[in-house]
């Protein structure tokens, strides 16, 4: 069986501190983050109803809201590097796909983001990769 599995977080909103802004620039008032994770279709359809047989996504969710209050980010790229190295963490993820906007952007409206996605060799090298660990700010 040829079967993909995806665990999706839509719109979380993040309690984070992103940028540097002047008294005249628009500050967003809103930090948004959206995730997919693939993983194996095995973890999805299991033969019975135990959490034995699926990815546990809870102490992910845990991690990035600890990654997004821990101190001032300069941009958003940084905060998306530490939560892809958090993801990277657990093998049962085979690829990432990971989406950080804020908003508003300009006159109260708007939203600016910035995308990443992982396929499964980029996922695998970014695991074995020297970057700092997510815990490493």
């Amino acid at each position: 069986m040829n079967a993909q599995a995806y665990i999706e977080l839509r719109d979380l909103s993040l309690k984070t501190q992103i940028g540097t802004y002047g008294i005249h620039d628009t500050k967003p008032k809103v930090h948004l983050l959206d995730i997919t994770l693939g993983i194996d279709a095995n973890q999805v359809l299991i033969s019975s109803d135990a959490m034995v047989h699926i990815f546990d996504y809870d102490p992910l969710i845990a991690e990035i809201d600890r990654l997004a209050q821990d101190g001032h980010y300069e941009t958003q790229e940084r905060l998306m590097t530490r939560i892809a190295c958090a993801c990277v963490v657990y093998s049962e993820i085979k690829t990432i796909e990971l989406c950080l906007r804020k908003a508003p952007v300009h006159n109260d409206s708007g939203s600016l983001g910035v995308r990443l996605l992982l396929n499964e060799a980029s996922t695998n090298h970014l695991r074995n990769s020297a970057l700092p660990k997510p815990h490493q700010n």
